[in-house]
């Protein structure tokens, strides 16, 4: 029998970080919606009251980029059954003028600190026999994008590690994948120059980005028993049309 929406992911604890706006608040509303218990994690302080809001077990605040602090977090936990790793910063620059501590910051936030949290919640699964490891990309990691080389380079990197970390982990009841939206109204792409967001609506089939909500229904699947049961290594796209593998 099919399992209602509501229970999909009933007795899954979760860890959903960049929770405080944007995707990461969706996904942890739609986990909540759908039976999980979830932690909401962000580096803004905000996450305390978003958790709330929503009813969530709690929100932690902690700097994704520091292995101490993410050990410390996920050491704090009653366990992780699923990781949503929502978080990231996006700037502008041609790779001409980037300064070499923008291309590091940005390697940092959207590409290390995944890994950081990727290998803090892996013995806990890998003791159990099971979980989900969910990393947000981006179709940007696929097919790049003008003055986004650093951002580009981080979500090509985030898409890679996911395929390698999946492959040795899968056998052992991990299954690790990755999301790669295309263009969402976040306070991310917020700062985005409006130029370039025009040009890019008018490259998109559909000819309009995306909302959070219309991205964290593949999160849920992904996490989902058995709907996820079968993905491995796999980058699903949400991106209006962006990029079709």
């Amino acid at each position: 029998m099919p399992v209602p929406h509501s229970q999909l992911l009933d007795g899954r604890r979760a860890l959903v970080t960049g929770a405080a706006s944007g995707i990461g608040r969706a996904v942890a509303e739609h986990f909540l919606a759908a039976g999980a218990t979830v932690v909401l994690a962000d580096r803004d302080a905000a996450v305390k009251g978003v958790a709330e809001d929503l009813g969530a077990s709690k929100g932690l605040v902690f700097d994704a980029t520091s292995e101490r602090q993410v050990q410390d977090a996920v050491g704090s936990l009653d366990g992780v059954d699923v990781l949503v790793t929502s978080h990231g910063i996006l700037t502008q620059s041609p790779l001409a003028e980037m300064p070499t501590e923008t291309w590091q910051q940005t390697l940092d936030v959207d590409l290390t600190s995944v890994f950081l949290l990727n290998r803090s919640v892996l013995p806990g699964m890998l003791g159990q026999g099971r979980g989900r490891i969910i990393n947000v990309a981006s179709q940007l990691g696929i097919k790049g994008g003008e003055s986004l080389a650093h951002y580009a380079a981080a979500k090509a990197g985030v898409i890679a590690m996911t395929k390698s970390l999946a492959l040795e982990v899968s056998s052992r009841g991990v299954l690790v994948n990755a999301i790669a939206p295309g263009p969402i109204e976040t306070p991310l792409v917020d700062g985005i120059d409006e130029d370039w967001k025009a040009a890019k609506r008018l490259e998109l089939p559909l000819g309009r980005f995306g909302v959070p909500d219309e991205v964290a229904p593949t999160a849920v699947l992904l996490a989902s028993d058995p709907g996820g049961n079968l993905y491995v290594g796999q980058v699903l796209g949400p991106n209006s049309g962006d990029v079709m593998p």
